[in-house]
């Protein structure tokens, strides 16, 4: 995994902690015992139960490795309170041409969520929206064309 910065809110990081150590202290363990007991069931190299339970153990040990880099290279996006321009961190109420709504919050790609209103700084609405005030539209082009938004609030 590359140096990359892996941008975190609070809350994410404590979600990436947690699973972290969800995955060292539970799942690890659980997968060993799988793996023991594939082992003590007899002939391993023709066992379906001992195959899936290393390909457990791959992904297990992968995404904590995974886990690990991300927050070693993490920076926390501070709590700075409402801002006048959208920044990493901030929550913006946007409307489209249509008068549909919405509201997202701009977080690092570990985060992002669109169902819950995280979205990546990185993609192209979050790129757009960074460094606007409310009342300025923005273009977002997508695969369908390009889409106009006018910022509403920011918090």
């Amino acid at each position: 995994m590359s140096q990359k910065p892996v941008y975190l809110t609070p809350e994410g990081r404590n979600r990436l902690k947690e699973e972290l150590e969800y995955l060292r202290t539970v799942r690890r363990p659980q997968v060993a015992a799988y793996i023991q007991l594939a082992k003590e069931g007899g002939d391993i190299m023709e066992s379906a139960g001992y195959d899936d339970a290393k390909n457990e153990q791959a992904f297990v040990e992968g995404r904590i490795a995974t886990l690990k880099a991300m927050l070693k290279n993490s920076v926390l996006i501070e709590e700075s309170g409402p801002s006048e321009v959208v920044i990493l961190g901030s929550w913006v109420k946007i409307v489209e041409e249509d008068g549909h709504e919405e509201a997202y919050r701009i977080v690092g790609w570990a985060e992002v969520d669109p169902t819950n209103g995280l979205i990546s700084n990185e993609s192209p609405l979050g790129q757009t929206l960074l460094g606007h005030r409310v009342g300025e539209e923005v273009t977002v082009q997508t695969p369908d064309g390009a889409r106009h938004f006018k910022v509403l609030e920011i918090r």
